[in-house]
């Protein structure tokens, strides 16, 4: 009988709730603790998830010490500063993204990370799509040949109508709209995605590229424009990123959240010289096409089966039981947040 992990949920908002979902169908799993500075939020979170232990603030946890590894679902600014200590405690850490708002703070953590000798997962959400892990496993195999040219992108829409609720009365969705919340748009919230997602299918970074981000007014008829509240929404909206990589492929990578009639999906399309593919997450489906073999001659794509993956949750909780490697890791981290920064600083770069 395997040994019994005990987590501790750090930050209660919003997605903590996936989290705690999440640990709940693993039978080696129990959340024994949360952390939150708004007391009334960590009170609710813990009567509604039956947590007994409530702390407000990380360190009063680390003092109590009765967990092993921990879910960082605090925002973006907070990541860095909360998961420092929990790494010097000697805690495994699932941490959400973006791992910290810099590289050299990100390369940080996955350096104490691999010092300390814990589990560091970095929770990349689409890495656990099963038309991802297929997909990449037959590109590395040569299944399409040599890529020549992708397409991804995210897409959207929650600015422009309200199937998650309305964002301009929401802390949950104006603080992603404000760099001062440490935001840095839609670049760093959803881009990150795209760029693992595409990248990681294609087994290889970029090695250069040039990007451009729009911020549009949202609330031009406030005073101050664009202000709601404490929220300046002067964070950017969309980025469309053209990209090469070392073999000179080249492609666009992009993300929106203003794409109409999606509420979030991911695409992926891959042209190789001896094949086409196509990774689609859309409406929580998973697919992967292909067109390979004799059927490029006649333009025939076809769907590959893609097995079930486990979640990142039980890649985190199996990890540390010694039963498989947990991944995408905090360098991963560091180096998507190198790319994110150098974009945000002059929108081109080269690796």
């Amino acid at each position: 009988m395997s040994e019994l992990v005990r987590i501790l949920i750090v930050g209660t908002g919003h997605m903590a709730q996936s989290h705690a979902d999440a640990y709940r169908t693993i039978n080696d799993a129990l959340i024994v603790g949360a952390v939150d500075t708004n007391k009334n939020q960590l009170g609710e979170f813990c009567e509604r998830n039956s947590i007994k232990n409530e702390f407000t603030s990380v360190e009063d946890a680390i003092d109590w010490g009765k967990f092993d590894a921990v879910s960082n679902v605090t925002p973006d600014s907070a990541h860095y500063p909360t998961t420092l200590p929990l790494i010097e405690a000697h805690k495994h850490v699932l941490c959400e993204k973006p791992l910290a708002l810099s590289y050299q703070q990100a390369k940080e953590l996955a350096d104490k990370a691999n010092h300390e000798d814990i589990i560091h997962l970095l929770n990349l959400t689409y890495r656990a799509v099963p038309a991802v892990q297929k997909a990449a496993q037959l590109v590395s195999s040569g299944e399409i040949g040599n890529i020549r040219h992708f397409e991804a992108s995210y897409l959207q829409s929650w600015l422009t109508q309200s199937a998650w609720g309305d964002w301009k009365s929401s802390p949950q969705w104006l603080w992603r709209l404000s760099t001062e919340h440490g935001s840095n748009g839609v670049l760093g919230d959803v881009g990150i995605h795209i760029i693992d997602f595409a990248t990681f299918v294609m087994g290889q970074m970029p090695v250069n590229v040039s990007s451009k981000m729009h911020t549009f007014d949202k609330m031009p008829s406030t005073s101050p424009k664009n202000q709601i509240g404490k929220y300046s929404l002067d964070a950017n909206d969309s980025f469309v990123m053209c990209a090469q990589l070392s073999n000179g492929a080249l492609g666009t990578i992009a993300a929106t959240r203003f794409a109409s009639g999606h509420h979030n999906d991911l695409r992926l399309r891959l042209y190789g010289d001896e094949g086409g593919m196509e990774v689609l997450f859309e409406n929580n489906e998973s697919r992967l096409n292909v067109c390979i073999g004799d059927n490029l001659k006649d333009a025939i794509w076809e769907e590959i089966d893609c097995p079930e993956v486990p979640s990142n949750y039980h890649r985190f909780v199996n990890a540390i039981q010694n039963k498989g490697e947990a991944g995408p890791d905090f360098y991963r981290g560091a180096e998507l947040q190198s790319l994110i920064n150098k974009l945000l600083r002059d929108e081109s770069a080269s690796f």
